[in-house]
């Protein structure tokens, strides 16, 4: 067993993950997994800078996690970044951070290398299920972007499109400098509209409506689901593989797009750090299962961080046999 940490930071939060990993059966143990909203990407898509207090935030976070890591004693730590620090200007203040805190430099990587790692987090548990069909799409809805990856064993097909919670929340929900509360039936046909222009450009990539088993990740599928499953409080096992009806996200995406902000943050199982940009991120879920013909999604709790571990100890033990 390898002990590694993987990061994850994207455009709305940051996460870590600190296993025990069997390289030989892809097994993991996990030690540590958390997550905080950052908002990383604050103002990346208006004005194609990282805000100072975005940084801030995020190196906050960077300081607690290099404590967990060095407590728990991992051998090898893998940072990865994707969507805000892929676009910014200034992303360089972001690598000489996180290097100062961590000792390890943030790979940015490219949208079809985080759409793998989502696939190999995600479908790794899922392969030897008989009542899952295959092949298998894996979405992962991000704060700037979604990762559309179709594989069976193997991926055959990614593509990583500008379409994300946060994203999709700035560019059409913002007015005047703050968010619609409810946002108005133009702001939310405006982002139906983003999102299938959106899924016309990952089609020419990836056949979306050959997919026989639709698989979500990220923050946005499992509030939904947590919605849906009536949970009293966020529950990642009861979360985990759990499978949501097309109707139930229909339902929950027109309670969130109608609801105001304070009904929202009622909800008990919604992180403060999602209630501005949790209707944008179901309206994306809602239209990639009406694009693909989805009956259902199934909900992972395991995803790009999954990926990334995996990729760790993998190396580390490719680098033991070669030695």
């Amino acid at each position: 067993m390898k002990r590694v940490a993987a990061i994850d930071c994207g455009t709305n939060s940051i996460r870590l993950l600190v296993v025990d990993a069997d390289p030989a059966t892809g097994e993991l143990k996990d030690l540590d997994r958390r997550m905080q909203i950052v908002r990383l990407g604050q103002g990346v898509d208006r004005t194609g800078r990282l805000a100072p207090e975005a940084l801030e935030r995020t190196f906050a976070a960077c300081r607690e996690y290099a404590a967990v890591i060095k407590g728990l004693g991992a051998e090898q730590v893998r940072f990865v970044a994707t969507s805000a620090s892929r676009d910014a200007e200034n992303r360089d203040d972001f690598v000489r951070g996180v290097v100062d805190i961590l000792g390890v430099e943030p790979e940015v990587i490219t949208g079809d290398q985080e759409a793998e790692f989502s696939f190999n987090g995600a479908t790794k548990e899922l392969t030897g299920r008989a009542d899952l069909e295959r092949p298998f799409l894996v979405v992962d809805i991000g704060g700037g972007s979604t990762e559309f990856v179709l594989g069976d064993a193997s991926v055959r097909a990614a593509r990583s499109v500008d379409v994300g919670c946060v994203r999709m929340t700035e560019r059409h929900l913002v007015h005047e400098g703050e968010i619609s509360d409810p946002p108005s039936p133009g702001q939310i046909a405006a982002i139906k509209a983003d999102v299938a222009a959106a899924l016309d450009r990952a089609e020419e990539t990836v056949p979306l409506r050959e997919a026989a088993t639709l698989v979500g990740l990220a923050g946005s599928v499992t509030t939904v689901a947590a919605i849906a499953l009536g949970l009293n409080q966020y529950d990642s096992e009861a979360i985990h593989h759990s499978r949501i009806p097309l109707a139930k996200v229909r339902e929950i995406t027109d309670r969130l797009v109608s609801s105001t902000h304070a009904e929202r943050a009622a909800i008990p199982v919604m992180h403060p750090g999602r209630v501005d940009v949790i209707a944008a991120g179901a309206l994306v879920l809602l239209s990639i299962m009406e694009r693909v013909g989805a009956g259902e999604v199934v909900v992972s709790e395991h995803d790009i961080l999954d990926g990334i571990a995996y990729k760790v100890a993998e190396d580390m033990d490719n680098k033991k046999d070669k030695d």
